[in-house]
């Protein structure tokens, strides 16, 4: 996890979000469920905003559609605008308006036709279909032997075009598009960003929870597995939490709540891993100094996630660690507070 695009993906998730949240305050209709599906005989006149493990649009839609959830397929139309945050969204019918979709993977199918712009971002971006234009922002990206875009398709990722696809417009690989990769004259900046957004944070925790602080790099260094451990459940965890609680209405207000939070946790946990390691740095000299450990561990993950695959890797696992121990401490605190008190000694009861 680079820590240089922590504070940009945090931004792009919760402006994902904040997205969503009008189409459902305004919607005519809102439904939720495991499986939420307007069937083919069924028109839903006006709005629908829709949330659950599976969303299908068989029938008619003569508003906009707004989705949170697992999978969302239409194979029917919609003839307004459609916005999905799901992981997995499959356009195989009509959308008379524009489709922003983020997620992990978006197709548009053969017989799926888009009448404004597409505008994605996920992991894989597959379009067999028609798209009026298109942006794009994927790991990778394809467009089929039957693929039609009217006009202009400005994409940023790995771009895989077959033979008889058709682009009426420009081709232009546009890297603002959404965070990813950038220009290399660019690249340190957004480096540089990333320290300085870190940096405030950390300092901010560190002045207002210096103990608390302490002990989460305490807890980091003495338990690494068990952090690690911690983080990687919480990573797991979160995701289902969230879904569980879409499925029912009341708890749709819950759910995103959840996602800010964890949003926002997740970052703090990432500050925490650097810290972990800017700790464990100084612990080889005789300086301790938890101000200059925050800096220090910054620049070593700033510097070492820029390094292909094994940065990655060591993002991914400083990420973890920083969440586990910020998550256990918390955890520890608790249960001691609730058997009435704790030790002085305990690692995780000071908030101070």
């Amino acid at each position: 996890m680079n820590r240089s695009r922590s504070a940009p993906a945090v931004v792009l998730a919760l402006l994902v979000v904040l997205a969503l949240l009008p189409g459902v305050a305004v919607a005519q209709e809102t439904r939720s469920g495991d499986t939420v599906v307007v069937s083919a005989d069924e028109t839903v006149g006006g709005d629908l905003a829709a949330a659950g493990g599976t969303v299908i649009v068989r029938g008619t839609v003569t508003g906009d559609l707004t989705v949170a959830g697992g999978n969302v397929i239409i194979e029917g139309e919609v003839q307004g605008n459609v916005e999905a945050f799901s992981g997995n969204v499959r356009i195989a019918g009509d959308v008379g308006g524009d489709v922003t979709a983020a997620g992990g993977n978006v197709v548009i199918a053969e017989n799926g036709t888009v009448s404004g712009t597409l505008e994605a971002a996920a992991g894989s971006v597959t379009v067999d279909g028609t798209v009026g234009a298109a942006e794009i922002a994927s790991g990778s990206i394809t467009l089929g032997s039957t693929a039609v875009v009217q006009s202009d398709l400005r994409y940023d990722g790995e771009l895989t075009v077959a033979e008889g696809a058709t682009i009426g417009g420009e081709t232009i690989r546009d890297a603002s598009i959404a965070p990813g990769p950038q220009p290399p004259r660019f690249a340190w900046a957004g480096t540089v960003y990333g320290f300085l957004t870190n940096l405030l944070l950390g300092a901010l925790l560190l002045a207002l929870l210096p103990s608390f602080s302490a002990r989460v790099a305490g807890y980091g260094l003495n338990n690494p597995f068990r952090a690690g451990g911690f983080g990687l459940a919480t990573l797991l965890i979160a995701p289902v939490l969230f879904v569980l609680l879409l499925v029912t209405i009341v708890g749709i207000p819950l759910a995103f709540v959840w996602l800010f939070l964890f949003l926002f946790l997740a970052w703090v946990g990432s500050v925490y891993g650097a810290y972990v390691v800017g700790e464990g740095l100084l612990s080889l000299t005789e300086i301790a100094n938890r101000w200059l450990a925050l800096v220090v561990g910054l620049v070593v993950v700033a510097l070492v996630t820029q390094v292909p695959i094994a940065g990655g890797l060591f993002g991914l696992l400083v990420f973890l660690v920083g969440l586990g121990a910020f998550v256990g401490v918390l955890v520890g605190g608790y249960r001691r507070r609730r058997r009435g008190g704790a030790a002085t000694d305990d690692p995780s009861v000071d908030f101070s």
